[in-house]
């Protein structure tokens, strides 16, 4: 449904293919926020309760527990993961080339251009309905809509395979969607009536961010499982995809810590308040940022426990 609805628009905006082109292949980061968005996208994008999720399914087929068996059932999970990763990536693709498409458009006046530099939920809404139309901005409800949706639902699932998986602990499907929805609404509902719809872009932003920083603690212990050869046996990865991983792996936590330290040195510096309260606030950020490095460092450097499948 997402995919339909943008895929149409992108066909109606008709950005310029080599920009796009150029965009996808020669990626920047312009202006002061650019890289807490990027940050963002990524989180996401990949989101970690999702390789919860995306590792579960292999256990839904129904297979023989045998070795021809095991590897079907892996060959059809990389197949469904991967078309889910390339579809939300064209996706991604496609918001971005028609909200470019639509700023820059001829047929905008001045106001509506300086709008766009800093687009929100209903904004992004009022530049599609007065170039593309109407039913352009009702589009872009759907797939909102179709995307809450999404999200819940994989949240509510990854959730109850971690609860079956760690905690042994098991509800019944209307007590576990109550609880995940609420969870996932209230606080959303709450800071949408406070903060209108300013708070509630900071709001997406800052939890997609969140997503991105926990990346890690989901994804350093699944490529130590799967490439540990006592464990994994026949199915452990290959050297040369277990080094493919752990570089992209690496690119991902580099990224966020230097988000954070380039976020600890700007907010210090504009901080305008006195030496005292600048040496105080930067030792507490350092030792938080320690801490979270600290986290890496020890999952990383963490040996796995003997045991077989």
């Amino acid at each position: 449904m997402i995919a339909a609805c943008f895929f149409v628009e992108l066909g109606y905006a008709k950005p310029k293919a080599l920009e796009v082109l150029n965009g996808l292949f020669v990626p920047q980061l312009k202006g002061s926020g650019a890289t807490k968005l990027a940050i963002s996208l990524l989180g996401a994008m990949v989101m970690p309760h999702n390789l919860f999720l995306h590792s579960a399914l292999v256990l839904s087929r129904k297979i023989p527990r045998s070795v021809n068996g095991i590897k079907e059932a892996c060959r059809f999970y990389l197949l469904e993961s991967g078309i889910a990763l390339v579809d939300a990536f064209l996706i991604n693709v496609s918001i971005i080339s028609v909200s470019g498409s639509v700023c820059n458009s001829s047929s905008i006046n001045p106001k509506d251009i300086e709008s766009g530099k800093d687009l929100d939920l209903n904004e992004a809404s009022f530049l599609l309905r007065n170039v593309l139309g109407n039913w352009s901005s009702n589009l872009f409800a759907i797939a909102l809509l179709a995307s809450g949706q999404s999200s819940t639902i994989t949240g509510t699932y990854a959730g109850q395979y971690v609860m079956q998986g760690f905690l042994d602990l098991r509800l019944k499907p209307w007590i576990r969607n109550f609880l995940t929805r609420c969870l996932a609404i209230v606080p959303s509902l709450v800071v949408a009536i406070i903060g209108g719809s300013e708070g509630a872009r900071n709001l997406i932003i800052i939890a997609s961010m969140i997503l991105s920083f926990e990346l890690p603690f989901a994804l350093i212990p699944l490529l130590k499982f799967t490439s540990n050869k006592t464990t994994m046996r026949l199915y452990a990865k290959s050297r040369v995809i277990s080094s493919t991983t752990w570089v992209i792996g690496s690119v991902i936590m580099g990224i966020n810590v230097y988000y954070l330290a380039e976020k600890l040195v700007v907010s210090l510096s504009d901080s305008g308040s006195n030496v005292v309260g600048t040496v105080f606030c930067g030792i507490l950020g350092f030792q938080a940022m320690l801490v979270y490095l600290a986290g890496i460092i020890y999952l990383v450097s963490r040996k796995n426990k003997e045991g077989n499948l």
